[in-house]
């Protein structure tokens, strides 16, 4: 028996109107009830932002800092530490849109300023939510295809806008994932003092694309050809854009990142 847990920030959340980006992130929390927040994201009009930043102030104050020195305060490793962060930049902007994009083949912006992080009571990402709602999707879309004849459709007031093809797709997600991890990773790599480099935070992206793309068809029961098409697609799109997601990096002594 699978255990749905309430989770109180989501039932709090005061939706004025449902938009597509709702439905998609139901769907999405659906895959794993039990931890309802791992996958999609909260539209931040419907919350209240206690405990809630924008993810720009991870360049323009000092809260990347204060992450790594708490983490780094109960491990020897910084470069354990530094990783840590990484993968959990890398899920913020891009880990988390790769379900919904091999899924449902559409995408929130994931544009720095675009995004917030919820944190918890000792200061760890737990959530992530959008400022626009609005989502790029295919042009076959059933939003498009009148599965639901009796819903007015209006595109412009629904925030969803069809994008020309898949490889359009794939190729916008990549563009605006790597332009928001680009200036954090230039952030950590100051905060950490080296200790790991940003080719291997791209590793890391690397990784988190692999992962989710990977997991999806196990967790919904979907096209494992489609996922890890939409998924390499993204990937191609980060290397033409000059992110390193390829190849491999000891950024820990025992672990390797392949992908």
């Amino acid at each position: 028996m699978t255990l749905v847990v309430d989770d109180p920030l989501i039932s709090r959340m005061a939706i004025s109107r449902t938009l597509p980006l709702h439905e998609s992130s139901r769907r999405l929390r659906e895959l794993y009830p039990e931890c309802p927040r791992v996958y999609g994201v909260a539209v931040m009009s419907d919350l209240t932002r206690r405990r809630w930043w924008p993810l720009t102030d991870a360049l323009g104050t000092e809260r990347l800092r204060d992450m790594f020195d708490a983490a780094a305060a109960e491990t020897e490793s910084r470069t354990a530490v530094a990783l840590q962060l990484a993968a959990t930049l890398s899920h913020v902007v891009i880990g988390r849109v790769i379900p919904l994009l091999v899924l449902e083949g559409r995408a929130w912006d994931t544009g720095l300023e675009n995004l917030w992080v919820h944190v918890d009571s000792e200061g760890a990402i737990d959530w992530v939510g959008v400022v626009d709602p609005t989502l790029r999707v295919l042009p076959e879309d059933p939003y498009f295809g009148g599965r639901d004849g009796l819903r007015l459709r209006h595109p412009a007031r629904d925030r969803i806008v069809a994008l020309p093809n898949e490889a359009a797709l794939t190729t916008w997600v990549a563009h605006r994932s790597h332009r928001a991890l680009e200036p954090l990773f230039d952030k950590l790599l100051e905060v950490c003092d080296g200790a790991m480099s940003v080719a291997a935070m791209w590793h890391a992206v690397g990784a988190t694309v692999v992962s989710a793309a990977t997991q999806m068809p196990l967790l919904a029961g979907s096209s494992e050809l489609t996922s890890m098409r939409r998924g390499q697609a993204v990937l191609d799109a980060l290397v033409g854009f000059g992110a390193p997601v390829r190849g491999s990096t000891r950024a820990l002594a025992s672990k390797a990142l392949l992908n």
